[in-house]
């Protein structure tokens, strides 16, 4: 079994797996008045194959026990999945590399601090939604249409996560 630690989210060590959603790091400009502030252009959704359109939702998630314990990820090859916590929910982002299997050792774990949401790229590899601490309510913009759009791939893995995080 694949054992690893949650590190901190940030832009950078998320980059090679898609966006981090976080209005405290975001361009942002006035709008309607001076009386909203726009934090604009968030992350890149994408939209592959026939009769593609977004679909907005909201997923309300039940916590997992720590440590978490996966028996697969999963992939959505004609779109990119973003979740953004509604009520500053921290969760856990298990992610790998878009391809036809995963390398263990390319398996990454992070923990959001419950302002952060995250967008996945259209391919890449994920855990289902994991929040933590309490029931969670997301908002989620993904793909929708004609064809497959989730693949899972069986892997064992153990997430852990420091109880000072």
């Amino acid at each position: 079994m694949l054992e690893l630690k949650a590190q901190p989210l940030s832009p950078e060590a998320f980059a090679e797996f898609g966006d981090v959603i976080d209005r405290r790091t975001a361009d942002s400009f006035p709008i309607n008045g001076g009386r909203t502030q726009r934090h604009h252009d968030l992350a890149k959704v994408e939209l592959l194959g026939d009769e593609a359109r977004v679909l907005v939702s909201i997923f309300v998630s039940q916590p997992v026990t720590l440590p978490l314990e996966l028996s697969f990820l999963e992939r959505h090859p004609q779109g990119s999945q973003a979740f953004m916590p509604l009520h500053e929910e921290r969760f856990l982002v298990v992610v790998a590399p878009p391809g036809d299997t995963i390398s263990p050792d390319e398996v990454r774990a992070f923990v959001t601090d419950g302002f952060q949401g995250v967008n996945y790229r259209a391919g890449t590899w994920h855990a289902v939604q994991s929040v933590l601490d309490r029931e969670g309510e997301f908002l989620v913009i993904d793909r929708g249409g004609s064809g497959n759009n989730c693949d899972e791939y069986g892997m064992e893995v153990r997430v852990l996560l420091d109880l000072s995080d």
